[in-house]
C-alpha cells in the first residue's frame, strides 16, 4: 500500500500535534521528496548514515527527532548540510521530523516509551510546556545507585550518578535528551530523582546542595524510543512498511 506525503504529515501532525508547542526548529516534512510512501524508516537523528542506510532500504520517507534545521544554525548550505541534503534529494525521499511534539506525546512520546522500558509510572507534568514526567518506580524506594544500575542495564551503557543526600526515592522525575536546565522544576515539583541524557556543570552543585539525586542516562539513548513507536504507529494504520535504524552514538 501507499500513502501520499500529505496524507502522512496529516497524520503526524493530528498524532503529534505540533502547534501545540513552542519549539526550536520546524516540525514536520523538513524535505520535499516523492509524492507517494509505501516504506518509511524511522532513525534518532537526520545522520548521514541514517540517511544513507534508508537510500539502502529504498525508503520512501524518513522520520527522526533530530531534523536538519534549528534555530540559530548557519543557513548556508555547505560541507555536512550539502551533502545531507544531497542524499535526500538525489533519491527524492521525504524527511519529516518532530522535536518537543515528539518527546510529549502521552503514549509513543521519547518520556512515555522510556517511562515504560524502565518500569516507571508517570502520574504528572512539570516543567516548561509541560515537558518534564512525575511518576513512581515498580522498584519501590530504592536507592539512587539502584535506580542508576538499573537505567544501565535498560538502556545498555553508563549513567552519571549524583547520589544526592542518599534518601529513598519515591518521587522519580525525567525528561529526555538536554534537559538538564529541567532539573530545578524537578526539585521544585518534589522530586527526589530526576533523570536526563545530560548534565552540565550546575547540576552537580544543585544536587549536593538540594540533596535530590541527578542521573545522567545518554541524550541518544534516552531518545531512540519515541521515533520508531511513533513510526509503527502510523504505518500499521496505514499499511505502510516501516523499519527502525539504530545509528550508534555515545552522547
Amino acid at each position: 500500500m501507499t500513502l501520499s506525503r500529505q496524507d502522512l504529515l496529516g497524520s503526524l501532525d493530528d498524532l503529534l500535534q505540533p502547534q501545540r508547542f513552542k519549539d526550536y526548529g520546524p516540525n514536520g516534512l523538513q524535505v520535499e521528496g516523492k509524492p507517494r510512501i509505501s516504506r518509511l524508516v524511522s532513525g534518532v537523528t537526520a545522520s548521514r548514515a541514517l540517511i544513507e542506510a534508508a537510500i539502502d532500504l529504498r525508503a520512501d520517507a524518513i522520520f527522526v527527532h533530530h531534523g536538519l534545521f534549528w534555530r540559530g544554525y548557519d543557513g548556508r548550505v555547505t560541507g555536512w548540510m550539502k551533502e545531507r541534503l544531497r542524499l535526500l534529494l538525489a533519491h527524492d525521499i521525504n524527511l519529516f521530523a518532530y522535536h518537543l511534539p515528539l518527546d510529549a506525546h502521552p503514549e509513543l512520546g521519547n518520556n512515555a516509551q522510556l517511562g515504560l522500558r524502565l518500569g516507571w509510572e508517570g502520574r504528572g507534568r512539570f516543567g516548561e510546556q509541560e515537558l518534564g514526567w512525575l511518576g513512581a518506580s515498580t522498584m519501590g524506594e530504592a536507592s539512587a545507585e539502584d535506580l542508576a544500575a538499573h537505567v544501565e542495564n535498560v538502556l545498555g551503557r553508563t549513567a552519571t550518578c549524583l547520589p544526592g543526600d542518599g534518601r529513598p526515592i519515591r518521587q522519580l522525575a525525567w525528561c529526555t535528551g538536554g534537559a538538564q536546565g529541567f532539573f530545578e522544576s524537578a526539585i521544585a515539583a518534589g522530586a527526589d530523582l530526576f533523570l536526563t541524557g545530560e548534565i552540565s556543570e550546575p547540576q552537580a552543585h544543585l544536587s549536593r546542595e538540594t540533596g535530590v539525586a541527578f542521573i545522567a542516562a545518554g541524550h541518544h539513548a534516552t531518545e531512540r524510543y519515541g521515533a520508531p513507536a511513533v513510526a509503527a504507529h502510523i504505518s500499521a494504520a496505514h499499511g505502510l512498511d516501516h523499519v527502525f535504524v539504530e545509528i550508534d552514538n555515545p552522547a
